[in-house]
């Protein structure tokens, strides 16, 4: 069967990693998860004092680009791959509450996508991969042969991102969650430099109210129906 480029784009919390990597795992595509290479930029901004709540140096981040070095890993144990900044294991690291209240104002900067779209287009040029992000079926791989928009209520996917924390640990409010969720919701939709949009011709869902098992069945059938036409 001949391979494709699905393109998994969508709010904050939607389960577009989920998704994409039990796509890639069913499939036997490459996964990439473009949002924690945001988030391990982000971690570096953080590390070195150049992001803070009311603090962002962004002409030092620029300029450090040059000294940013991504790239994923495979873990067997988990059955996905894991991110490393310069070298070194940041998956725990970028997914705490810290980071999601910065990533959105990193991923404003135009110098930081531009870095990082350019890898990303670079990882998929022989076809057979998932990606997720805010602006995959857009900007990264507009000729995706699949491009799926993924959507829920900001209080559905606020409550699914507090249990997740709630699960690894941390101290953290619903309410906290939830007003992340609406500035993060706001600043992606707004920024100047490749906001985050449905495609034209993306698959929107609604999984507010859908399982994982249904919604990846749907989006399968999606996978089945495209690379049987071709």
């Amino acid at each position: 069967m001949k391979k494709i480029t699905i393109a998994i784009d969508g709010f904050s919390s939607t389960g577009k990693s989920t998704l994409a990597k039990q796509l890639a795992q069913h499939l036997g595509y490459v996964y990439v998860d473009t949002g924690a290479m945001y988030r391990a930029v982000t971690l570096f901004a953080m590390q070195n004092g150049y992001i803070s709540a009311d603090y962002f140096d962004k002409e030092t981040l620029i300029n450090g680009l040059p000294f940013i070095k991504l790239h994923f890993e495979f873990n067997s144990d988990l059955g996905f791959a894991e991110v490393f900044l310069n070298d070194v294991n940041v998956e725990k690291e970028i997914r705490t509450i810290e980071v999601s209240n910065f990533v959105s104002k990193i991923a404003e900067v135009s110098e930081v996508r531009s870095k990082l779209v350019e890898q990303q287009q670079a990882m998929g040029e022989g076809k057979g991969i998932v990606m997720d992000g805010r602006d995959i079926g857009t900007v990264v791989f507009p000729q995706a042969e699949l491009k799926i928009f993924m959507t829920a209520s900001p209080e559905t996917r606020a409550r699914r991102r507090y249990d997740e924390l709630q699960g690894k640990g941390e101290n953290v409010s619903y309410e906290a969650v939830l007003k992340n969720v609406e500035e993060r919701d706001y600043i992606d939709t707004h920024r100047d430099d490749s906001p985050l949009r449905k495609a034209d011709d993306a698959i929107e869902i609604d999984n507010s109210n859908l399982s994982r098992d249904e919604q990846f069945e749907q989006v399968l059938a999606l996978v089945n129906r495209v690379t049987k036409s071709m």
